[in-house]
């Protein structure tokens, strides 16, 4: 039973510490869609996403009215379009066409982001894996809300080096593409290692093939409201750090519940997964960033950084999973650079580098996030980062990602400005020793021993 104080407990939450719901995203199966011809394919992934989600934006916004809790966006991901679109594209623009397509259907039904424009290659490449790959940089510079993602490595299968090499070339390209826009499409472009069928958050979220037709899933957010409960318990041991922010991530995690219940009843979709992510807004007080110098650090980047994001990422974790039985996605902490004023305050400050940000990636949600780095950085330099970032997945069997802005044009010193929810960013310096001879190699990196469990 609810009582007057969780109530009044939780309006505080939202109206002085940024708690928020971060995103109802509805996953939709376009396997039923697909067609060898490109005009039909085209007709049928539009008129499915459109009846599935012409209600979603609505639906969001009236439980936001009707509950007091602000839902910032409506998103929708999709079957990874390599996987329908194989039969009738023969052409990079024949993909691309199908990005717009997925651009027009966003644009009609009203959602931020549309996901999935994607390929999932950990092991190997398809003809159509390989046409979707070297189309993102069209896709990307010729659509505004759709995202794409591509999984290259898993713990099973080891790391898919040849699409490491040619993820690195993409970004490049999608770069040069979007340079009149500070290299944008770049922020809707991320690799993944160990990619979750049911991650609600972009650039990365798609519909697994595992899922329903149609899935609802929820992703919570509340750095500012785990700050605020941290700053309580100033100079506390550990296990009162840790209780605090358990207790704090369950009741996060139960207004996203609440949310997820009701939109599951009101689309007449079934619920999927709550990720219970800390997701950063360039908002004041909305920083992980700022939770870990709440902890006893002066910048983030200090040593005593990784472990203080362990033991945040953990707690979180502990705490959600007690509030909702189906806890999935990604969960924990997110470090983007550009969307945390926190951590463009420390990178400002000379405290926080590319490779300090590597070594939080092996304890907490995701990895490389939102960095922009000068434009003249090499492909081969930028597979070589995403390789490292595959490893510390496949090894440490978690889902780690890159999502790295190289801005054409700008070089360290400068900054790049996105701007709404991809905030802003300093052009961090990158290791600039040549790694192509690693990366040009070819084939494969083995899984590790561990994957042999079955």
């Amino acid at each position: 039973m609810i009582n007057l104080y969780e109530v009044t407990e939780t309006n505080k939450m939202i109206e002085e510490e940024n708690l928020d719901v971060r995103t109802i995203t509805l996953g939709i199966s376009l396997l039923d869609c697909i067609d060898s011809d490109l005009d039909r394919l085209n007709e049928k992934i539009y008129n499915k996403i459109y009846e599935a989600a012409k209600d979603l934006v609505k639906t969001g916004e009236e439980i936001s009215r009707e509950f007091g809790i602000p839902i910032v966006n409506k998103r929708i991901s999709v079957t990874p379009i390599a996987l329908i679109g194989g039969a009738a594209c023969h052409t990079i623009e024949d993909f691309a066409s199908i990005a717009k397509t997925l651009d027009k259907v966003a644009h009609e039904v009203g959602v931020n982001f549309l996901g999935g424009y994607s390929a999932l290659v950990s092991k190997g490449m398809t003809p159509a894996d390989e046409l979707l790959i070297r189309s993102i940089p069209l896709a990307l510079s010729t659509t505004e809300r759709v995202c794409s993602s591509v999984n290259l490595g898993s713990t099973k299968t080891g790391i898919n080096m040849d699409a490491v090499k040619l993820m690195g070339e993409m970004v490049k390209e999608t770069a040069e593409y979007t340079k009149e826009d500070d290299s944008l499409g770049c922020a809707k472009l991320v690799v993944f290692c160990n990619a979750p069928d049911d991650n609600p958050f972009m650039a990365g979220a798609f519909h697994g093939v595992t899922e329903a037709d149609k899935i609802i899933n929820v992703g919570v957010s509340g750095p500012g409201v785990v700050k605020r409960a941290i700053s309580e318990v100033k100079g506390s041991d550990f296990g009162t750090l840790c209780e605090t922010i358990k207790k704090t991530a369950f009741k996060v995690t139960r207004v996203g519940q609440l949310v997820a219940r009701e939109a599951s009843q009101r689309l007449g979709v079934p619920f999927g997964i709550i990720d219970l992510s800390l997701a950063p807004t360039p908002a004041i007080g909305d920083s992980v960033a700022e939770i870990l110098e709440e902890m006893g650090l002066e910048y983030v980047g200090a040593p005593g950084t990784t472990a203080a994001l362990a033991l945040l990422n953990d707690q979180v974790k502990k705490g959600g999973i007690m509030a909702s039985s189906y806890v999935g996605g990604l969960s924990g902490a997110f470090i983007p650079v550009s969307e945390d004023q926190g951590m463009i305050d420390s990178v400002n400050a000379g405290m926080l580098t590319l490779e300090k940000l590597e070594a939080m990636t092996c304890v907490c949600s995701v990895g490389l996030d939102m960095i922009a780095i000068p434009g003249s950085t090499k492909s081969s330099t930028i597979s070589g980062i995403i390789a490292d970032e595959m490893a510390i997945g496949m090894i440490n069997q978690k889902t780690t990602a890159v999502r790295l802005i190289p801005v054409i044009g700008k070089d360290v010193g400068d900054t790049v400005e996105f701007g709404g929810l991809l905030g802003y960013a300093p052009i961090m310096p990158v290791n600039g020793a040549d790694c192509s001879d690693f990366i040009n190699r070819g084939g494969r990196i083995p899984a590790p021993i561990h994957s042999f469990k079955n």
